[in-house]
């Protein structure tokens, strides 16, 4: 059962789509081919959200803005994970729709906020162009 991965606060800016709607399209559009290259191996129908952090993100910071959210993932040993990423939306709600991509053995440290370099993206632009294509097409 997915719970919301929304967090309080204002609504998005006007014009966005439905929060709701964005949600169902991303998770159904999430394949091993918009999954991070370095989670591939980890990827499964049963943990689809699996590496799907970066593309996401940058999709619902296309149709939403706000801030993109950054933190260093450290397993329960000590040793460094990876990144997590995710959105602040307008207003500060918090939005992580792959959150769930993590065991218990792996801790998502406090995020930074980032900036979004411009043009495309250095890693996983591909998947990002496919998530994205998909989204866009689910959503119309």
């Amino acid at each position: 059962m997915t719970t919301s991965a929304v967090r309080d606060g204002p609504v998005p800016r006007s014009g966005a789509p439905d929060l709701a709607v964005v949600e169902r399209a991303v998770r159904a559009a999430w394949s091993r081919e918009t999954c991070d290259d370095s989670d591939a191996d980890a990827w499964s129908p049963a943990n689809p959200a699996r590496g799907q952090c970066g593309p996401t993100a940058l999709t619902v910071h296309d149709l939403f803005g706000g801030d993109l959210l950054l933190a260093e993932v450290w397993w329960s040993d000590g040793r460094w994970q990876g990144y997590h990423w995710w959105n602040r939306l307008p207003g500060g709600r918090e939005l992580d729709l792959t959150r769930e991509q993590f065991g218990p053995d792996e801790i998502v440290q406090l995020p930074r906020v980032v900036d979004r370099p411009p043009g495309r993206p250095r890693r996983c632009a591909a998947q990002y162009e496919l998530l994205r294509e998909r989204v866009l097409g689910a959503i119309g």
